[in-house]
Order: structure tokens, then C-alpha cells, then sequence
């Protein structure tokens, strides 16, 4: 009960933050840094962007730096059940009473005449704590964009990683793939090591310029090849524990950055980095789930291009026609979601996002039939149990999707129940 109590007061504490909204600019959170004894001056960084990937690429790193025997930070957005999930140390989320003490700290240094949104307090919070516990490296994933995000107040990452680049956040980075890729490029530092993905050629270019204007060291790692169940990166031979092709591409950014700490000295044995990538998990995302003994597939899937990761990763295991049961946000690019997804005779099962901005399900639902007519059903339900209830045993495969969000609440609601 106290642990609940305490989370509840951590909750009211970043509300109190919200109506901030977001805001993408470093001058507050530089302003809060300042006021704390900058402690992000104190923590080794690998700081890590993307449209799709960024969390399992943190996931890799600070499960291989944790076997390397490094106490490793992480900070990852956005959690799924509560907001301990996204600071940890060694894979072990932050106790509730350390993070509500620790954004007392926060809160008490905060200047109201330039005040921090909620991101910027629990980011200021992340980097006091990981100082506060002297983590050797943490692994850092960027909230929104990269330029003006709250976690770039860094100027000398051990390493940057630019994971993937999409459409995305229009609203915030701009329309174009050049845009975006302008503003994931901010993590960049000069003369700092980058790992770059498989980016679109729009997106390559304006990455590539910012490279040589900062006379980074660059490597883009071809994904390692599946040989009889086993990846391949160059001499490393290892298992996959996360399902889908993606993860041969964001196995191989970070064993890639891995290499480039190797070069700075760290001590990162070949076992420490198979074993770091076996054991890695990271919840929510392509993700195998029983309830109430029937066996559905989870993922994210929250835009385009996790949406076609998806639909790439079920017409992998051969299975059809897929119940799917959805809600997304308001602002997600829904249209382009259900192209990536939907097929003839499959059905729709719409929900909304609980507390959060969700797109309206019987809007939802006019659009899908309008770009698949085909559809065996589309129908809508008022929460997510009722609607996998009507879609289980339906089909081969039921899966849950369209939001991070409606996943932490379904994992929420099963917690409780």
C-alpha cells in the first residue's frame, strides 16, 4: 500500500508539471540543470535517437553494460504501468520512495519564472539520480526529436546513436524527412563517435552533412544476417531474444556503439555483449502475451513504420486473417497505420486510449472501411477487455496494438486484476 500511496504522490507531483505541455527548447531544463550542480556533467553518456527502435537499441546497451559488470543507468520514455519504469540502474527500475524524494529535490530548485514542463522535471530528476548512485554509464533515450530535447543537455556523449528516422511528430519537427532528420541530428557532438542506421536517402543526407561538419567518427552497421536461428556481426555469433527482422538492424547499432566504447578503453568482453543481448527484454513491443488462456501478440505499432515492422513480423509466421484490436492517439497518423496493417477479411476491434488525447473510435472506424473495404467486421468497444473478449478465437491471431499508451493501461488493468 505505502508503494502505491508513493506512486500516487508521484503522479500529482508531474501533473502539477502538465499543464506546461511540451515544450521543445533547453533553456529551462539548462536553467534547472544549473540550479542542481549540473549533474548530467557527471554521468557518462550514450544517447540514443530515432523514430522506431530507440527502446530496444537502450535495452541492448544497458543489459550488454550491465554483464560487462558497469553499473549502468537507463532512461527510456514513455513507461507503461507507471513512472519508475523509465529510470533504472542495472535493468532494475528506481524504487517509488527514491524517485519521489528525488524529484522533491527537483521540485524544490525549480525557478517559476521559467518553469520546466513535466518531461524536463523527470529528466533533471534522472540525471540527479544517477549521479546521486555514481553510475559508470547510462544510456539515454531522446523524449522527442533530438536537438532541443530535454536530455541534450550533454556535451560530450561517449557515443551517438541515430537508430531509425520516419515520419513522425510531424507537428513538432516538421513536415519532410529532412526536417525531422535535422532535429535528430542535434544529438550529434563534435568529434563524438555516431552509430547511424538504415535511414531513407532524404533523411541520410542531412545526417551526413552534419557528420563531416562535426568531424564525427561515423560507422552505419549493416544488419547482422539470421544463419540456422543464430545473427551474425561480423565474428560475434548470438541469439535474438525480440522477435521480428528490425532486431537484426538493432542488434547490429548496438553491438556497433559497444565497439566504439572498446576503442575508448571499456572493458566489454564478447561474452558480456551475447550474453547482454540474450538476456535482454524490453515489454510491449512485438511481444507474446496469454489471457485468460489464449495467446495474443502485443506491439506498439503507435506509427507508420512500427505499424509495417508489425505486419512484416505476422506475414513472418504465416499467420492470417488477424483480428486486430486498436486505439491510438489523436495525433498519430492513422490512415497510414491502417494501410500498413490492414488486409481483406481481416476485423477491427476499436477502443480508446484511456486518459490520454485518443482518436475518436467511431471516426477511427468510417476511415478504416473507407481504405479496406474488405474487412470481415469493424466495430468499436468501449475498453479493451470487451473488445479482445468479442475477437478472441475469431482467427488464427489476435493482436493488440496502435498505442504504447493503451498497452501500459491493458498491462495496468491485468496487474490489478
Amino acid at each position: 500500500m505505502a508503494n502505491l500511496e508513493t506512486i500516487e504522490k508521484i503522479e500529482a507531483l508531474l501533473q502539477s508539471y502538465e499543464r506546461f505541455g511540451v515544450h521543445l527548447g533547453l533553456e529551462a531544463s539548462l536553467k534547472l540543470l544549473t540550479d542542481l550542480g549540473n549533474p548530467q556533467d557527471r554521468v557518462p553518456v550514450i544517447h540514443v535517437a530515432g523514430s522506431n527502435g530507440k527502446g530496444s537499441v537502450c535495452a541492448y546497451l544497458s543489459t550488454i553494460l550491465t554483464e560487462a559488470g558497469y553499473k549502468t543507468g537507463r532512461y527510456t520514455s514513455p513507461h507503461l504501468i507507471d513512472w519508475t519504469e523509465r529510470i533504472c540502474i542495472n535493468n532494475q527500475s528506481i524504487d517509488a520512495e527514491s524517485l519521489y524524494q528525488t524529484l522533491l529535490k527537483v521540485h524544490s530548485k525549480v525557478d517559476p519564472t521559467c518553469s520546466p514542463t513535466q518531461f524536463e522535471v523527470l529528466t533533471a530528476a534522472m540525471w540527479l539520480y544517477f549521479a546521486e548512485q555514481n553510475v559508470e554509464v547510462a544510456v539515454i533515450e531522446v523524449g522527442l526529436g533530438g536537438r532541443l530535447d530535454a536530455t541534450n543537455a550533454i556535451e560530450h556523449p561517449l557515443v551517438s546513436v541515430i537508430v531509425s528516422i520516419s515520419r513522425e511528430h510531424w507537428q513538432r519537427l516538421g513536415f519532410t524527412l529532412s526536417s525531422i532528420a535535422g532535429e535528430k541530428a542535434g544529438i550529434l557532438k563534435s568529434g563524438c563517435p555516431a552509430v547511424i542506421g538504415q535511414l531513407p536517402s532524404e533523411a541520410k543526407t542531412v545526417i551526413d552533412r552534419r557528420i563531416a561538419d562535426l568531424n564525427c567518427p561515423a560507422v552505419y552497421p549493416e544488419p547482422s544476417q539470421l544463419i540456422k536461428g543464430w545473427a551474425h556481426q561480423g565474428s560475434l555469433k548470438y541469439q535474438l531474444p525480440l522477435q521480428g527482422a528490425i532486431q537484426l538492424h538493432n542488434s547490429a547499432l548496438a553491438i556497433a556503439a559497444i565497439q566504439f566504447l572498446r576503442q575508448q578503453n571499456w572493458d566489454i568482453p564478447d561474452n558480456a555483449i551475447i550474453n547482454g543481448i540474450r538476456n535482454t527484454t524490453w515489454a510491449g513491443r512485438l511481444q507474446w502475451y496469454n489471457w485468460k488462456n489464449h495467446k495474443i501478440l502485443i506491439d506498439g505499432a503507435h506509427n507508420p513504420a512500427s505499424a509495417e515492422a508489425l505486419r512484416q513480423y505476422i506475414a513472418q509466421i504465416g499467420k492470417s486473417p488477424i483480428q486486430w484490436v486498436m486505439g491510438m492517439l489523436s495525433t498519430k497518423d492513422h490512415a497510414d497505420i491502417f494501410k500498413a496493417l490492414l488486409r481483406s477479411q481481416d476485423s477491427l476491434f476499436l477502443v480508446p486510449v484511456p486518459d490520454h488525447s485518443s482518436a475518436d473510435p467511431t471516426e477511427l472506424a468510417i476511415l478504416a472501411q473507407e481504405i479496406c473495404p474488405s474487412l470481415r467486421t469493424c466495430q468499436t468497444y468501449p475498453d479493451v477487455s470487451t473488445a479482445l473478449q468479442s475477437a478472441i478465437g475469431q482467427s488464427k491471431l489476435t493482436v493488440l496494438c496502435g498505442s504504447l499508451y493503451l498497452i501500459g493501461d491493458f498491462f495496468k488493468q491485468q496487474r490489478h486484476s
